[in-house]
């Protein structure tokens, strides 16, 4: 028993730390292991060459590891450019998918799976999309796949739409006067280089159907539009629509046209209801005013046979005034 404690003592404090420091360290490793082991194997199977210290660092950083990994297999997978396609002495560019980007593109709060599902759908288009771009549009809160799908696969938009101003059809008034209702689709593609901060479907939608109907005014008769809607739609499409939008305007077609009312024989009827009861309003201002005239004539001859009674009343007071005097003398 003596000799035991002799001999523990004996030992080096130094060494005791070391191999607590050893164990710890052990420790620590198996944690790692069994925490990132397997992830870190799947990725390194598939070549997406993320160690294990960069998975520890994310966790630590508060980066989901899964995510990253498997947009990172998935970027290797669909033979994307990546740190291991670096050539000696080449720079890394917007074209290469690193895990310090994906990492980077993560932490700003943007989705690293649409980003590689972007890049891999525009890779197959041939579409021309780097990383940097992708992550800016993801980041700008516009869905970046949907954005690619819609670069290769134009949609339709109607003009007008419905659901956003409920109306069906444009009504516009053709210089004959006739009324002509009007629904256009117009197919877009998207503009992936004015995506951020271009104008979006509203603004295609306002301009469109601005010049639908500045065109059919323009017309001189509502019939060359029924006969011909392309000659509409050539004039909208060269006014260049498109500018400083998300989008790129590959066509406007008129789905269909219908014939309203006849504004002009309308407002022809209306004038002319207007200018008959501006007549009448005369005609009677000028009767009233005729009568006006009458009942102050009547008035003056009333006053002009009060006058003459009045003068009638005084001649005899005048004879009686001559007899009097012997102005008038009666002998004959």
């Amino acid at each position: 028993m003596i000799q035991t404690m002799l001999v523990i003592g004996a030992i080096d404090p130094l060494a005791i730390g070391g191999i607590s420091i050893l164990v710890i360290v052990m420790l620590g490793l198996v944690i790692i292991a069994i925490k990132y082991g397997s992830l870190w194997f799947e990725g390194y199977n598939c070549g997406a060459q993320i160690g294990l210290f960069e998975l520890v660092m994310m966790g630590l950083r508060q980066v989901n590891q899964k995510s990253i990994m498997k947009a990172k297999i998935k970027a290797v997978q669909a033979n994307l450019r990546t740190e291991k396609d670096k050539t000696p002495g080449e720079e890394i560019d917007g074209t290469f998918v690193t895990t310090q980007r994906l990492e980077a593109h993560y932490l700003a709060g943007g989705d690293v799976n649409k980003i590689i599902e972007a890049l891999v759908a525009s890779k197959n288009a041939g579409i021309a999309l780097e990383f940097d771009q992708a992550a800016a549009i993801d980041l700008a809160g516009r869905d970046v796949v949907e954005a690619v799908r819609t670069s290769v696969d134009p949609k339709v938009i109607s003009c007008p739409d419905p659901q956003r101003s409920g109306k069906e059809f444009l009504s516009a008034v053709a210089k004959d006067g006739v009324e002509l209702k009007v629904h256009a689709q117009v197919t877009v593609r998207t503009n992936l280089e004015q995506l951020i901060g271009g104008a979006t479907e509203e603004t295609i939608i306002a301009r469109v159907g601005e010049s639908i109907i500045s065109a059919i005014g323009s017309a001189t008769l509502h019939s060359d539009v029924l006969q011909n809607p392309g000659m509409i739609t050539k004039a909208v499409l060269e006014r260049g629509l498109d500018s400083q939008t998300a989008f790129e305007i590959v066509s406007i077609d008129i789905a269909s046209a219908i014939v309203g009312e006849n504004i002009g024989s309308r407002l022809q009827v209306d004038q002319a209801e207007a200018d008959t009861r501006v007549a009448r309003a005369k005609a009677e201002q000028r009767r009233a005013e005729a009568i006006a005239v009458e009942q102050e004539q009547k008035a003056e001859v009333v006053g002009n046979q009060a006058t003459l009674i009045l003068a009638e009343a005084e001649v005899p007071k005048a004879m009686a005034a001559a007899f009097r005097t012997g102005n008038i003398d009666t002998k004959g």
